[in-house]
């Protein structure tokens, strides 16, 4: 007669971290799920900061919204799409101002982008190389980005003074380019330094972000260049730029949507009412809501600059997918 004798895995009880399938899961949805419960109170804040003031702004699009009833603009009568219809007729006077505030706006956002992008990549691309003062210039070249705005653009301001400006001291006084001292914040040339302070402030981001996707790049693809005889062209054109495609689809995309919706940098620099040369969007829309006191006006506009934002991006993003799954087959 044989006896059996239990082994000890038969006889050993069984524990909670060697149970069955169907016990594991509970605990593993709760491992699964704590990251995002721990994010759960920032995602509601920013909720709460961004979802319903946009939320709030499309109702009042909807409304004859005027200084009138501030006190208690749910009390406003609805118009419709009154406000909508007034902002986009171009052959009426406020939507003729409104379209020709959004070319400047255009006009002013592809080139402060394109030179940011042109300077910050021709920078990181000259910080690759190993000197002497490298890291310090690094260090000089993030301060325009790590100030605060209003410090940089007021230090603009006095710079672009007519009488006792740097920017005609060194230009007439010294260097004799100009016949006279130049108006900078006012008529047209009022385009050309906004476009400068822009640029000046925006480039060192775009400078940083490349500079770090430059990091990413391996050093034997560029040796193995110099082997086969490519030149320094070559091996940027080869190189360099395919490499850092994904990182250049993000950063044209952001620096697009921040410049296009810049209200700091003209309110600071020109103040409440821009020159028509430097009529931005952001202060057209701010000008036609808290100056002549038609908030559902302006909110409409805000709407529209919103949707407009939203189909530039999509396509943008639906372009560059495409042309990334191109470039990889």
């Amino acid at each position: 007669m044989t006896t059996t004798v239990p082994t000890e895995a038969a006889v050993r009880p069984s524990s909670p971290g060697t149970a069955s399938g169907p016990r594991r899961r509970p605990g593993r949805i709760r491992r699964i799920g704590l990251p995002y419960l721990l994010l759960l109170p920032a995602l509601l804040l920013e909720l709460l900061v961004h979802l319903v003031p946009m939320v709030i702004g499309m109702v009042m699009s909807f409304k004859e919204l005027t200084q009138f009833y501030i006190r208690d603009w749910t009390t406003a009568p609805w118009s419709g799409l009154d406000n909508y219809t007034v902002s986009v007729d171009f052959d009426a006077p406020v939507g003729e101002a409104l379209l020709h505030s959004f070319l400047v706006t255009v006009a002013f956002t592809l080139l402060s982008v394109g030179l940011c992008w042109c300077i910050g990549t021709a920078a990181a691309l000259y910080m690759q190389d190993t000197f002497r003062g490298r890291g310090l210039l690094r260090a000089l070249f993030l301060v325009p980005y790590a100030l605060p705005v209003y410090t940089a653009v007021i230090t603009w301001v006095f710079m672009f003074q007519h009488d006792n400006g740097l920017v005609n001291h060194v230009l007439h006084d010294q260097l004799g380019i100009t016949d006279k001292p130049t108006f900078w914040l006012i008529g047209d040339n009022s385009f050309f330094a906004l476009l400068t302070v822009s640029v000046w402030k925006g480039w060192p981001f775009a400078f940083l972000i490349v500079m770090a996707g430059l990091q990413n790049i391996p050093r034997e693809l560029y040796e193995a260049a110099s082997l086969d005889g490519a030149g320094m062209w070559q091996q940027i054109r080869r190189i360099t730029l395919p490499s850092l495609r994904p990182v250049n689809q993000v950063l044209v995309l952001v620096l697009f949507l921040w410049t296009f919706n810049d209200f700091n940098t003209p309110y600071v620099l020109f103040g409440k009412t821009a020159p028509e040369a430097a009529d931005l969007i952001s202060v057209h829309i701010y000008q036609a809501s808290f100056v002549t006191w038609n908030f559902g006006t302006g909110s409409a506009m805000s709407v529209l600059l919103l949707l407009f934002l939203l189909v530039v991006t999509g396509v943008y993003l639906v372009i560059t997918s495409r042309g990334r799954r191109t470039a990889d087959v």
